[in-house]
């Protein structure tokens, strides 16, 4: 595990916290090399060091200023009027920080918008992902339907997977470190099989490592490609989930803490308490925390995992986050409840799409490990599909590709430094001798170049 995470528990000085909250990046940055050259105790010198970390990736992902944010959707929504950006901002519509003292707006700020209202949707003046999304929505009602009719749902998946340096962070022959992901051999995963890499990899991780990615080293060459090609089944079974089946005696496993994001604060456990209310069934317990989260959080993008130094708490208390966020919660809620519960995560590949997502995993006995995508399971909700929103609690559809089983795991050869994602694993990491690549100085593609059922 990333141990050295955990130190993100540690508060911020005051005065840095408040700098922070400023958006005086420059300043910090400068403050904590000032505090980092005397005697600190070691624990705060830690977080001082992951805070420098942390505020290298905040400024790139908000490129847009109020006027900017104002046109651009104008430019989208017919009849837009300014005051809305003030109330899509007073009600936390809209993901912003502080940069020198201004609003600055996220980069996917009105894709955020066109993707989780549909009252603005429906204003969009270019309209074109609309077919799309419902083209994604019918395949999953049908995959749904037939899972129910047949028990079971099985596909064959051919993916490729490419990453390149982006031109600004290219540095020509330096020694570069590539990961990439390749799902892990367990669960509803079978017959993997790796059908090519694009060049001779110093290690490939177990079939069942938590993290899973194939590691390259080599000297960056101009224009260079790193890729891996593979191949797998996806088998998943329905399953009729009964609350009077379930054992009165449940597993301890997975029920634990693990700094700094899956914790019990006092808040936490009352918001916990106030879910659950009386019921003692697990699997109705669970249950619960999936009708509370799918009800009450509504899907937002984020910055990226490592500047939010508490996921949960701020999903909790925003009541907004992504898919991973919202998943974090549900293990969260299920681990101080007494439920097993973990995280896997991936892509979510269909013929039309291929995309990172996240979503859960908890236990009831005797079912095993059952599914949670809280996402999923919240846009359905959100769009009157209560046939789906009904089965996202317990099982998943067959278009997922699992490259993590576990939150915030090293990889089988670390990097050796502060990793873009320390948390997750769907686009790989790069890093020079020196320090990893920000999600902006790399790009990866994922391509379904096959993807059939199969019996």
């Amino acid at each position: 595990m990333y141990s050295d995470l955990e130190y993100l528990e540690v508060p911020l000085p005051e005065d840095i916290q408040k700098m922070k909250c400023h958006g005086d990046f420059e300043t910090v940055r400068r403050v904590i090399g000032r505090r980092l050259r005397s005697e600190l105790p070691s624990a705060l010198r830690k977080r001082l060091e992951l805070e420098q970390e942390v505020l290298l990736r905040i400024p790139e992902q908000y490129p847009y200023s109020w006027e900017q944010a104002c046109a651009i959707l104008k430019e989208n929504i017919a009849d837009f009027r300014d005051e809305e950006l003030t109330a899509f901002w007073e009600d936390n519509m809209v993901e912003w920080v502080y940069v020198e003292g201004k609003v600055r707006f996220h980069r996917k700020f009105l894709d955020n918008l066109m993707k989780t209202r549909p009252q603005l949707a429906a204003r969009n003046l270019h309209p074109v992902n609309q077919k799309d999304q419902n083209v994604n929505y019918e395949l999953l009602d049908a995959s749904i339907a037939e899972m129910k009719q047949k028990g079971e749902l099985n596909y064959y998946f051919h993916i490729r997977s490419t990453m390149q340096i982006q031109e600004s962070a290219r540095r020509i022959g330096e020694t570069i470190q590539v990961h990439l992901p390749i799902p892990l051999e367990y669960a509803q995963v079978r017959n993997f099989k790796l059908l090519s890499v694009s060049m001779e990899p110093i290690r490939v991780a177990p079939p069942d490592y938590p993290q899973r990615t194939v590691c390259f080293e080599t000297t960056l060459e101009e224009n260079q490609k790193f890729a891996v090609e593979y191949e797998f089944e996806n088998h998943l079974e329905y399953q009729n989930m009964e609350p009077s089946r379930v054992l009165d005696a449940q597993p301890a496993f997975y029920t634990e803490e693990l700094p700094p994001q899956i914790h019990f604060t006092p808040y936490l456990r009352m918001l916990a308490a106030e879910i659950i209310g009386d019921e003692k069934n697990p699997l109705l317990k669970a249950k619960k925390i999936y009708e509370y989260i799918t009800a009450h959080v509504m899907y937002s993008f984020v910055r990226s995992y490592s500047t939010i130094t508490d996921l949960t708490s701020y999903v909790a208390c925003g009541r907004k986050g992504d898919c991973g966020i919202q998943a974090l919660l549900f293990i969260t809620l299920c681990r101080i409840a007494g439920i097993p519960a973990r995280w896997q995560a991936g892509l979510y590949a269909t013929p039309y799409e291929v995309g990172e997502h996240d979503w859960a995993q908890f236990y009831i006995a005797p079912y095993g490990w059952l599914f949670a995508d809280c996402s999923f399971g919240g846009t359905a909700k959100r769009n009157g599909a209560a046939e789906r929103w009904e089965y996202y609690f317990g099982h998943l559809d067959p278009f997922r590709i699992p490259l993590s089983s576990e939150f915030q795991h090293e990889f089988a050869v670390p990097t050796g430094h502060f990793r873009n994602d320390p948390y997750d694993n769907q686009d790989g990491e790069a890093a020079y001798a020196d320090r990893n690549l920000t999600s902006a100085e790399f790009k990866t593609v994922h391509e379904a170049l096959e993807l059939r059922q199969i019996e």
